[in-house]
């Protein structure tokens, strides 16, 4: 099956649109009524405030930080829940992408927030520093030195690879989640232990705070949302000398701002392992979690580098507060990104995830759960996430708008692009695409490649922007 790029001229700004404080965002009071200033200054100087903030509920988003720039009153209106409220009621809520990244260079992990309507781009205030108070590298080091488990290529190559003290790289191995109208960042490394701080992004505010702790430190944990809920499991802690894997699992509820620790996973299949040599050796741990059809799915593996096993996996249902055995075609079949983690995502009641294509070094395939049939099926090829077989290849996996994206770098040029698959029926032609312009240049030679089959192979980049040596970690979407 080929692809397409589909082109227009529609050629947004990529600049980075940042707030001058996020102190002074984060001190600014939200008010419910019409009366956005102690001066009682009117937000149009010849309109009443109640038509005004109609107007200002249709301004997109990506304009806010600039706005609230225009005054006080503005900005006490752009930072109100009222104005969101009616935004709500008016239809106007906009879902955004959020990438994070990593710069190769520094170790510092970035946030990029995406309008795929606009195409532009807005890079977010730096995450709040972590409190240090252990020895620095050396005790990582050592854990590693002494534990039979490490937790994938992401880990070795986070903890592995390490120019300057941890505490300078804070976050290493941090989760992210998105729930209600707000980010959350999870856990991760600091120093040579992990933690259970978690620290929430508002949109509104353009501001992190911290929020609630875990009821348990973990890094590398996995996130899915279900019924307003955060689920957290997995991961892996520092203990006994080394690294160990999680079982346990908790909840978060934003209403309540508390945790819920749950049942922890069985992992059923990690204990009937042939000799206590390979149980010894062999460890199991979450690669990856979503949330489906009212339920929570884990697939799991049995690892230790260079060598895993995949087992299946297990699922969460909330209704009996248990754990059962994840269908054996769906474990089996689920595709792999890498050891240690299994992409996937679901759009419109469909889970998808992306298989690394073994014909082609520089594409992948989309492959969709039908469980009825309780298999994999393949669904899209020719996808461009670009040379695999290249340590600098990294590539995403996001559902939002109703749509299947992929985010992938480009080698050559650092370029990050965020794809849109086209639906079969049809694109959907309300959002403005870029032109292949706009695209690295191994991205481009990938598409220039590819026959042109059907309509429904079209690949659309929906926002692309220059990302420098970067890695990308993860991404969420959000809606408000």
């Amino acid at each position: 099956m080929g692809a397409k790029l589909s082109s227009s001229n529609h050629q947004p700004n990529s600049d980075e649109l940042s707030d001058a404080s996020q102190t002074e965002a984060s001190k600014r009071q939200r008010t419910s009524t019409t009366n956005f200033s102690d001066e009682n200054e009117r937000l149009f100087p010849d309109l009443p405030d109640e038509i005004s903030i109609q107007i200002l509920a249709r301004l997109p988003r990506i304009y806010h930080l600039n706005a609230k720039r225009v005054s006080t009153t503005w900005k006490s209106a752009l930072t109100s829940d009222q104005l969101f409220k009616l935004r709500k009621e008016l239809n106007k809520t906009e879902e955004w992408l959020y990438v994070l990244t990593k710069k190769t260079e520094t170790d510092k992990l970035v946030w990029y927030a995406l309008d795929p309507i606009s195409g532009m781009w807005q890079r977010l205030p730096p995450m709040p520093n972590i409190a240090s108070t252990e020895d620095g590298m050396r005790r990582i080091w050592s854990s590693i030195a002494r534990s039979t488990v490490i937790t994938g290529a992401a880990v070795r190559n986070w903890l592995c690879k390490k120019k300057k003290p941890l505490e300078q790289i804070p976050f290493c191995g941090c989760s992210i989640g998105a729930i209600g109208s707000s980010l959350y960042v999870i856990g991760g490394f600091s120093w040579a232990r992990a933690t259970s701080t978690v620290f929430r992004y508002d949109p509104i505010l353009n501001a992190w705070s911290e929020a609630t702790p875990m009821a348990n430190s973990r890094a590398y944990s996995k996130t899915a949302v279900l019924d307003d809920k955060l689920y957290v499991v997995g991961g892996v802690t520092r203990a006994n000398g080394g690294l160990t894997p999680l079982q346990s699992a908790e909840a978060f509820d934003p209403l309540t701002g508390k945790w819920s620790e749950l049942p922890n996973m069985p992992f059923s299949k990690g204990r009937v392992l042939p000799t206590a040599f390979l149980a010894e050796m062999l460890k199991p741990i979450a690669t990856g979690m979503v949330s489906y059809r009212g339920k929570i799915y884990v697939p799991q593996s049995l690892y230790c580098w260079p060598f895993y096993v995949d087992v299946g996996g297990e699922v969460y249902d909330p209704e009996t507060n248990s754990w059962a055995e994840m269908p054996a075609g769906m474990g089996e079949g689920w595709p792999a990104r890498q050891a240690g983690n299994k992409m996937s995502v679901v759009v419109d009641g469909d889970l998808y995830a992306l298989d690394p294509s073994s014909s082609s070094p520089d594409s992948g395939r989309i492959k969709m759960y039908d469980c009825g049939n309780d298999s994999w099926k393949v669904v899209k090829e020719d996808v461009p996430i670009g040379d695999v077989a290249d340590p600098e290849c990294k590539y995403l996996l996001a559902g939002f708008l109703g749509n299947l994206h992929v985010v992938a770098k480009d080698v050559d040029s650092k370029k990050i692009s965020v794809m849109r698959a086209n639906k079969e029926s049809g694109c959907d032609s309300s959002i403005p695409t870029q032109s292949l312009a706009d695209l690295g240049e191994s991205l481009k030679e990938y598409f220039g490649n590819i026959p042109v089959s059907s309509s429904e192979s079209v690949w659309q980049v929906v926002g692309s922007r220059s990302g420098g040596s970067v890695e990308l970690l993860s991404c969420q979407s959000l809606e408000i």
